[in-house]
């Protein structure tokens, strides 16, 4: 095995810390005093406090929490749309399959202002502008074009022996889709959940379109707010942003091998 050259580690490691500057800077801040970055920045804190974390969950606990019902709405909701369109697609073999997947990958084209502003001309009339189901519905219209590519892609490299000889022992389509394809889909199903998660929880476009005067707001809007009303706690700030960052952190690193499967489902086929 041929040993890497040092010189590609350590430029690994500089982009790496290149990159990860500003989570430092932000983790850093968070925990210095308001005293303290009046005057010239530190490297580390000279006397750690978690007096901004304090404020940002006594602050922002209820968007924290109406992101976390967002985000897991828009998951339920793509997983239900895009499983059985996905199945359709690769099992089924529908007519109009190719045609579908060009419109999938179009859709995934279309800028999310864009979407924003027929989402607000659909919503004025429908009434749910300022709800919280609005922009579960919104969010997921990102999210289920690529779950359906993603697991009609996977759903495609099923062994079709294994759905034939379900045919035959009587399972009808959609006992065959329960019973075996979509338990056999799960690296799928985690990949398209964390993304649809991902997107949602990190929406502001469409939360500041269709919920700017909702009573509850999700996080990015709360910390847009939350910038805009207070500019002299910046500890506080940034500590709302490292609270925002750590569940999307946390799922990233528990679904991660899931995820590197799932991606790669039906790259390569025998």
């Amino acid at each position: 095995m041929t040993a890497r050259p040092w010189w590609k580690t350590a430029l690994g490691v500089v982009l790496t810390a290149f990159m990860l500057f500003p989570v430092y800077w932000m983790v850093n801040v968070s925990l210095t005093r308001t005293q303290d970055l009046r005057g010239t920045p530190r490297w580390f804190p000279a006397a750690p406090t978690f007096d901004g974390y304090a404020s940002a969950l006594a602050q922002q606990l209820p968007a924290l929490g109406t992101s976390l019902v967002i985000g897991f709405g828009c998951v339920a909701l793509t997983v239900v749309i895009a499983a059985p369109a996905g199945y359709a697609l690769a099992i089924l073999r529908l007519r109009g399959g190719r045609t579908l997947n060009f419109l999938l990958l179009a859709a995934q084209m279309i800028p999310a202002v864009v979407m924003a502003m027929g989402f607000y001309a659909v919503y004025v009339n429908l009434g749910l502008l300022n709800t919280v189901w609005g922009l579960i519905v919104a969010d997921s219209t990102i999210a289920v074009p690529f779950g359906v590519l993603l697991y009609s892609t996977f759903m495609a490299g099923i062994p079709r022996e294994l759905v034939q000889a379900a045919r035959i022992d009587g399972a009808g389509v959609w006992r065959i889709f329960r019973s075996i394809v979509l338990p056999v889909s799960r690296n799928s199903t985690v990949t398209v959940s964390l993304f649809a998660f991902l997107w949602a929880w990190s929406d502001f476009i469409f939360a500041s379109t269709l919920n700017r005067a909702g009573e509850f707001v999700p996080i990015t809007l709360g910390i847009y707010r939350y910038i805009g009303n207070n500019t002299t706690q910046w500890n506080a700030i940034m500590a709302t942003a490292v609270v925002a960052s750590l569940p999307a952190a946390i799922l990233l690193v528990v679904a991660q091998r899931y995820v590197a499967a799932g991606v790669t489902a039906g790259a390569v086929k025998d």
